[in-house]
């Protein structure tokens, strides 16, 4: 015992405080934690994932807008993005998590890559062209219509007062059959937005000259109206169609210079404004509850409008 401890006295100062090297605190506090693609993936969270993805694929508005585009390209890469994502929920059955994680994000790329091949400028594009084959399709069978009775009011009165109508009608169906052709031959060259306004013009003129054509006949006093109320609500109507001829008509119109002006041409305000104190007055007369006083009043205002859209160099009878 007494060598043992006289051993331990002769030893050096630092042999006797020396223990076991132990690993640095900072070192050990510091090192970087393993790169992200070696952590393991939370099958919960990758379940989730999966059913976002799903729902960006097949319903959110993303998927909406390639639809609308009809673009074969988007539609390609969405249909691969449907794939990949079924593999993606094949393998996180399966407990391949990595795989799964991996095929995720790689569906999500392709879908967005179909999203940016489905541009919103010629989604509008499309629709502009569809809403432009429906009016034509609108302005045509209205025109139809518009020939039609045109011929039975000539067949049936061939007498000096029908024919002036007559003459009229047929100018207004010259008038839609030219504005028609300039809004195809727009059309054909892509220039939709050019045609549109040409095409609305066809429509209205033909829509406008039906119901003149009309006026009077027995066709239109046979309506059978149940109350005055409605007989105004159907004038109403009626003035309605012949502002928005107008406004289509203001515009159509350009300056001496070829420059478009919607300004309104002198031939054309003294009428607009008489009809515009018409159509007030009959409001009013219609508010107090005095229908068939505001439908004469009406009548007299839908006829100044005609009277403006002549002016205007638009043909209709009335």
């Amino acid at each position: 015992m007494a060598l043992s401890m006289l051993t331990v006295a002769g030893l050096p100062a630092q042999a006797q405080s020396a223990s076991p090297p132990a690993a640095p605190a900072a070192a050990t506090a510091s090192a970087p934690p393993p790169p992200r693609s070696a952590q393991p993936h939370d099958p919960v969270m990758l379940a989730r994932r999966l059913q976002s993805i799903g729902i960006l694929i097949e319903r959110s508005s993303a998927a909406q807008q390639i639809d609308r585009s009809g673009d074969a390209a988007a539609r390609e890469r969405r249909d691969d993005a449907r794939l990949i994502h079924r593999e993606a929920g094949q393998a996180l059955d399966a407990g391949e998590v990595e795989r799964a994680a991996r095929l995720l994000d790689e569906a999500a790329r392709e879908m967005m890559a179909g999203v940016r091949l489905a541009r919103p400028e010629q989604v509008a594009g499309e629709k502009a062209r569809r809403d432009f084959d429906a009016r034509l399709d609108s302005t045509r069978a209205l025109l139809a219509a518009q020939q039609r009775i045109t011929d039975e009011k000539a067949a049936s009165a061939p007498s000096a007062t029908s024919r002036p109508i007559t003459r009229e009608a047929r100018d207004a169906t010259r008038e839609i059959e030219r504005r028609l052709a300039e809004a195809q031959a727009l059309a054909r060259q892509g220039r939709i937005d050019e045609a549109r306004p040409l095409l609305d013009r066809a429509y209205l003129t033909a829509r406008v000259s039906i119901e003149s054509l009309r006026r009077g006949d027995t066709l239109v006093r046979s309506l059978n109206f149940a109350t005055p109320r409605e007989e105004y609500d159907y004038e109403i109507d009626r003035n309605d169609t012949h502002r928005m001829l107008i406004t289509v008509l203001l515009a159509d119109r350009k300056d001496a210079q070829g420059t478009p002006s919607a300004a309104m041409p002198p031939v054309m305000q003294p009428y607009v404004d008489k009809a515009a104190a018409l159509r007030a007055e009959a409001e009013a007369q219609a508010k107090a509850g005095d229908h068939p006083a505001a439908i004469r009043t009406l009548e007299n205002a839908t006829r100044e409008l005609v009277r403006a859209i002549r002016a205007g160099g638009i043909y209709i009878p009335g």
